[in-house]
């Protein structure tokens, strides 16, 4: 063959296969799952698609947040929301780093024994379900600050999709069909004379309808943060809470502010991790898990080994002892932030770790026994074109939170008052146990699991993460970086591999089935550890930057979760 042919055929070879990867989003690379203009992993596949098309109109990665936000307070009720609150974490393209704290306050009226009966003793479902349990919510404050520092479309733009999600009505999928029909009871029972989410039966292809939902966002479209926090939705919540012995009130409202608050920072080998601070224990813990495991070598050890397993479990028990005993509202409570997140604190924290044995959580000094946290919340990644990152976790608390829903307004209102340490050293709903530092106070923001989180290798973007699952948010994380980092799994990969968790007290291993095989088991067993298995450890929605530049995503199976790219 001539040199001419060989030439021809090369330049045509070249031509196809350069062709064929555009037509994918991609440059030079067959596989799908990686895209380079952007990409939203969300909880639900509407909500997804809202933020795909914000960033296809030319926004940035916090306009297509705040949409996300919004849609998910219409298509996934139970967790997304509009009466509750949360974290963000912003990593600009050139490396700016910023975090905004929206998470719920106490009522002014709130006092520090208000969940306690005559003897002391903890009434739970107080701080769980109706008027009572719910705290100032956060997530419209935070959206209105966050677009006005970050956003680059207009107000109206980025909420409008889910005014008409609302209005229009959508399909619901099985599993939320099946969860409105489980909590039919609980939404008769503390909303008198309501009939929203009410119906005989729902099944998969339901229309949903909210349209006093849509009036609300309406109201919020148009006036922004004054849409919610006074005027007409303001009065009905007042009204909402009169009904039923709430707390919270037109001032409570009135005086809501978000805060934009110092990232936490740490290193692990050649990354950085970019969290949350107080009041989200995710971050400090984080931090502390991977520096108390960076010393040992997991790559070798292997996914889910023996050694593997109980080095984290290990580094888990004492983190969460610390959580207990020393975190807590910043603006209330002296947090020792840089002390506990110390490399030498570190070492000495795993001097009495013992191979050949369980380390008994009673032994573990400084911890406090801490409430449970609702698993019932959701995460979500964006990144845009321009390589602008958002990592958002943002919830109710428990699934549809305190269940009950505004009358006029059609939005549910958070339980998070359950996330305070309700008579400090009793576990709340998820068995964790609290100490002083997370007592409840008017004004005070309550402590949460939450852990939002940007790494960076080499001083550029390398992962979003973030996920739901109450005291399980922090181990899940943490094993869903150390999966990528040590164990080379690709991003959904990851995000789908098993997990197993331990929060220092209870003192056991809960693992998903299937989690450990049978031979690793035994080897723990045998050293003490308490092994139990549970349903789904957490929901992971994540975004990996590749070697190659472009983006690869993790939306968890465990949920509806969908990862959309262009």
């Amino acid at each position: 063959m001539s040199k001419y042919k060989v030439s021809f055929l090369v330049s045509i070879t070249t031509v196809v296969f350069l062709f064929g990867a555009c037509t994918t989003g991609q440059l030079g690379r067959k596989n799908s799952t990686e895209y380079y203009n952007g990409m939203v992993v969300s909880a639900h596949p509407l909500a997804s698609k809202v933020g795909l098309n914000i960033l296809k109109k030319g926004g940035n990665a916090v306009d297509a947040a705040v949409a996300v936000q919004f849609a998910l307070a219409v298509v996934y009720p139970n967790a997304g929301n509009i009466g509750g609150g949360g974290f963000m974490v912003y990593r600009s393209a050139s490396g700016e780093i910023s975090t905004l704290d929206y998470r719920e306050k106490a009522p002014a009226a709130s006092s520090r024994d208000m969940y306690l009966d005559s003897e002391g003793n903890a009434i739970t479902d107080k701080s769980l379900y109706g008027h009572l349990a719910s705290g100032v919510p956060g997530s419209v404050d935070g959206m209105v600050k966050a677009h006005q520092k970050y956003g680059k479309l207009s107000w109206a733009e980025v909420l409008q999709p889910s005014i008409d999600l609302a209005a229009n009505g959508f399909a619901l999928t099985e599993r939320q069909a099946n969860e409105l029909n489980s909590n039919a009871a609980a939404f008769a029972k503390f909303n008198p004379g309501k009939d929203y989410f009410l119906k005989s039966k729902w099944i998969a292809d339901d229309k949903l309808v909210q349209s006093d939902l849509a009036k609300t966002l309406t109201l919020i479209r148009d006036n922004g943060r004054e849409g919610f926090y006074a005027g007409e939705v303001a009065d009905l919540i007042v009204a909402e809470m009169a009904s039923g012995s709430g707390l919270i009130s037109k001032k409570d409202l009135a005086d809501y502010q978000s805060v934009w608050r110092e990232a936490i920072t740490g290193n692990y080998k050649e990354y950085r991790i970019i969290t949350m601070p107080p009041p989200s224990s995710g971050g400090i813990a984080l931090i502390q898990l991977l520096k108390l495991v960076e010393p040992y070598p997991l790559k070798r050890w292997g996914f889910n080994s023996d050694s593997t397993v109980q080095l984290m479990v290990e580094a888990e028990r004492r983190v969460y002892a610390d959580r207990a005993a020393y975190l807590g509202d910043p603006d209330f409570f002296k947090v020792p932030q840089q002390a506990l997140m110390a490399s030498s604190y570190s070492l000495s924290r795993m001097k009495d770790f013992n191979w050949n044995q369980a380390t008994p959580s009673n032994l573990i000094k400084e911890g406090v026994i801490a409430p449970k946290e609702s698993e019932e919340t959701t995460h979500f990644s964006i990144v845009d074109r321009e390589g602008n990152a958002v990592s958002i976790t943002t919830t109710l608390n428990g699934s549809y939170g305190s269940k009950v829903i505004v009358k006029g307004a059609g939005f549910l209102l958070n339980n998070e008052m359950d996330d305070f340490s309700v008579k400090p050293g009793t576990p709340n709903m998820y068995g964790l146990v609290g100490g002083e530092a997370n007592a409840i106070s008017p004004g005070k923001r309550m402590l949460s699991s939450m852990t939002p989180a940007i790494l960076e290798k080499d001083g550029k973007l390398f992962m979003i993460v973030g996920t739901p699952g109450g005291s399980t948010i922090i181990t899940s994380v943490f094993q869903t970086i150390l999966n990528v980092v040590e164990f080379d799994k690709n991003m959904q990969a990851a995000v789908n591999a098993k997990k197993f968790h331990h929060q220092w007290l209870p003192d056991e291993v809960f693992v998903e089935k299937g989690t450990l095989d049978s031979l690793t088991q035994i080897k723990l067993q045998k050293k003490g550890y308490k092994i139990t298995e549970r349903g789904d450890i957490g929901r992971v929605d994540a975004i990996l930057k590749t070697k190659w530049g472009y983006y690869e995503g993790g939306a968890d199976p465990r949920g509806d979760d969908s990862k959309m790219a262009w």
